[in-house]
């Protein structure tokens, strides 16, 4: 069986998966993904690593492009996803209306599960938000930094802190077992991320690749988008 290869960031690893079996009776293929930091999965692309689909953010698939290493008109977007705040699912659910609440919350958490601050949108973005907040010297020891959103996700829901809380990608969070969407960064410190899926130059199989990137991002799976945390 033809099996298309993907390298994608952690935030469409549940589409992705709700898509496995659609993709295999439309074309009688199969899908083998990789999915972690987007700028990690970038950079294993740029090294040689096979793919023939990459699932990464806008700004990334527009570099790899001018890199010569998408094919620009195959591009199309996914879907937006928002940078949130997690609990576990016995846990109670926190609100953050302001940059206060979130800088309250943050100090209260005794353990904080973020994925790295280097190469992945969601842990860029949290350690801007706890520069911004000017807390992040004070909690700096209780971060729990993970390669990816769904690693720290999983260890947050086995966590034996008191108080922990998370902060990834939505779409991580929804497809983790034992978590729960706590909710939405407040103004000023949100950020919601534009996916963007595109064929390799180096496609070992391009037109099923360029099948995945439409059914991917076709209307009739909107419904499934929403589900697992895309906005159109």
């Amino acid at each position: 069986m033809t099996t298309v290869t993907i390298l994608s960031g952690g935030a469409a690893q549940g589409l992705v998966r709700g898509l496995t079996e659609p993709f295999k009776a439309q074309t009688g293929c199969g899908i083998d993904g990789e999915f972690g930091a987007v700028g990690i999965m970038a950079d294993k692309l740029r090294a040689g690593t096979p793919a023939d689909l990459v699932i990464l953010t806008r700004a990334l698939l527009a570099k790899l492009a001018e890199e010569k290493l998408v094919i620009l008109s195959s591009i199309a977007d996914v879907g937006r996803v928002e940078t949130a705040l997690a609990v576990r699912s016995r846990d109670a659910k926190v609100t953050v209306k302001t940059d206060a609440d979130l800088r309250d919350v943050l100090r209260s958490a005794d353990a904080i599960y973020i994925p790295d601050t280097k190469a992945s949108t969601a842990g860029q973005h949290v350690a801007k938000v706890l520069d911004q907040l000017g807390i992040a010297y004070e909690v700096a020891s209780r971060l729990k930094i993970f390669p990816n959103g769904a690693t720290a996700m999983r260890e947050l829901a086995a966590s034996t802190a008191q108080r922990p809380i998370g902060c990834t990608q939505a779409t991580e969070i929804i497809a983790a077992d034992g978590i729960a969407l706590s909710g939405s960064l407040p103004p000023g410190c949100e950020l919601v991320t534009m996916y963007t899926a595109g064929v390799t130059a180096r496609a070992a199989h391009p037109k099923e690749a360029a099948a995945l990137v439409a059914l991917l991002t076709g209307a009739d799976r909107k419904e499934l988008r929403q589900r697992v945390g895309f906005a159109g």
